[in-house]
């Protein structure tokens, strides 16, 4: 069997719940793959990259996630690896061999002993059917970022989904207009320019009326 390098086990130390890194240390010995963190991207919380020219696969997850979203993206990622060595390219990436997979790998730690409460109860709901991304889940998300280090919301921070249509906010020092929902975004219009963006439904912003 595999032995984790140290540099994995410091990862796991500083990023994962700590009932949970036995577990995941399991995993990754009874599947080795190359394991990184990196800065935070805007656009993905994690990642897995499939090579057929490799013997061992990479993944990679975003360094400012809190421990839960870590280790619920983690099994994620996980999954994408297990069924691409199952079924290689031919199975859909978040279809329903990957789902199988990711209830399969997820359901040993849906217990209170690795998820607080407000977590378990939406994410036990969410693993029904889970998504691409838990990012689309608008109640899971909400428990979820609780536990986001720094987390300073205040009495006018709120998620964008949470605002009323035409509502005017603030996110990243500029000025926006809230229009219509587009699934997982929402069309903004920026009040200075004119110009329209499509934001994440989950960008914490600042009401300004």
């Amino acid at each position: 069997m595999p032995t984790p390098s140290t540099e994995l086990l410091r990862l796991f130390q500083n990023h994962l719940p700590e009932s949970a890194i036995p577990y995941c240390l399991q995993l990754w010995e009874e599947s080795p793959f190359h394991f990184f963190v990196k800065p935070p991207r805007n656009t993905k919380l994690g990642d897995f990259r499939y090579r057929k020219d490799s013997s061992i696969q990479t993944i990679t997850l975003n360094s400012d996630l809190n421990p839960y979203q870590f280790l619920l993206t983690f099994i994620h990622e996980v999954a994408h690896h297990r069924a691409f060595a199952r079924y290689g390219t031919r199975h859909a990436p978040h279809g329903g061999e990957w789902k199988a997979l990711f209830k399969l790998l997820l359901d040993p730690l849906l217990t209170e002993t690795v998820f607080p409460r407000d977590i378990l109860v939406p994410l036990k709901l969410h693993m029904r059917n889970p998504s691409a991304s838990s990012a689309r889940d608008l109640f899971l998300m909400k428990e979820m970022s609780k536990y986001d280090s720094g987390n300073s919301a205040t009495e006018t921070t709120f998620f964008l989904a949470d605002l009323a249509p035409q509502t005017h906010f603030e996110l990243a020092g500029r000025k926006f207009k809230k229009g219509e929902t587009r699934r997982t975004r929402i069309l903004c219009e920026e009040l200075t320019t004119g110009k329209k963006f499509l934001v994440s439904r989950l960008a914490k912003v600042i009401r300004l009326d």
